[in-house]
């Protein structure tokens, strides 16, 4: 698919250190701080989501990343396993979050417990491809996500074709949504939970 560097040494290196998103995966001591965040963060979207389509007319749309029942892995653990045994970097979390975003962008997708897992170990892979020197095949990727191979490639596909395969990330655009990570991450109110799309204006803010 083609490469992208994150330019580490042009963001805050403090700020970035914190998120344990200055080593490569091999190097990497203990559990990076961006996986506690980016699940903290999903888990508060999905509850809100949730409460909210329960207590109103919104409906949700069904898509081949939902699921009969909610898997037995919480958000955190799924996270957890895919960082254990992709070996991807710790920047493919970050990557594949804004890669999220812009699929929900452009299928009104609501996050729920039906559909984050499928969509999260699509979107990592897809990173990984994007932006690791190296990665698996899609049967290893479904072997640690727990689904079939067939399924993974289909979900791939969908999600490939949704973004219109517009993978690249400007360094500007992943500091902004690190900044967000933490800041959302950290208890503050999740404004655009039902669609989680974070606004330019929004963004802009964070510069």
């Amino acid at each position: 698919m083609g490469t992208v560097t994150i330019e580490t040494d042009n963001l805050c290196s403090k700020e970035y250190a914190s998120l344990g998103l200055k080593d490569s995966r091999k190097n990497s001591i203990g559990k990076p701080g961006v996986l506690s965040l980016l699940s903290t963060f999903l888990e508060r979207s999905v509850q809100e989501n949730e409460r909210t389509m329960a207590t109103s007319d919104t409906k949700d749309v069904i898509t081949i990343f939902h699921g009969l029942c909610a898997p037995s892995l919480s958000i955190e653990q799924y996270i957890d396993r895919i960082f254990k045994y992709s070996c991807c970097s710790p920047s493919c979390f970050v990557i594949a979050n804004i890669y999220m975003d812009r699929f929900m962008q452009r299928t009104n997708l609501l996050l729920n417990s039906l559909n984050i897992h499928r969509l999260l170990i699509t979107s990592v892979m897809v990173a990984a491809k994007f932006i690791d020197d190296a990665f698996f095949n899609n049967a290893y990727y479904a072997r640690v996500g727990g689904i079939s191979t067939a399924e993974l490639n289909k979900l791939e596909m969908k999600f490939l074709f949704s973004l219109d395969f517009r993978l690249h990330v400007s360094v500007q655009t992943f500091r902004k949504y690190c900044a967000l990570l933490k800041r959302e991450a950290a208890g503050g109110p999740i404004e655009r939970s039902i669609t989680r799309v974070w606004s330019v204006r929004e963004l802009a803010e964070q510069s």
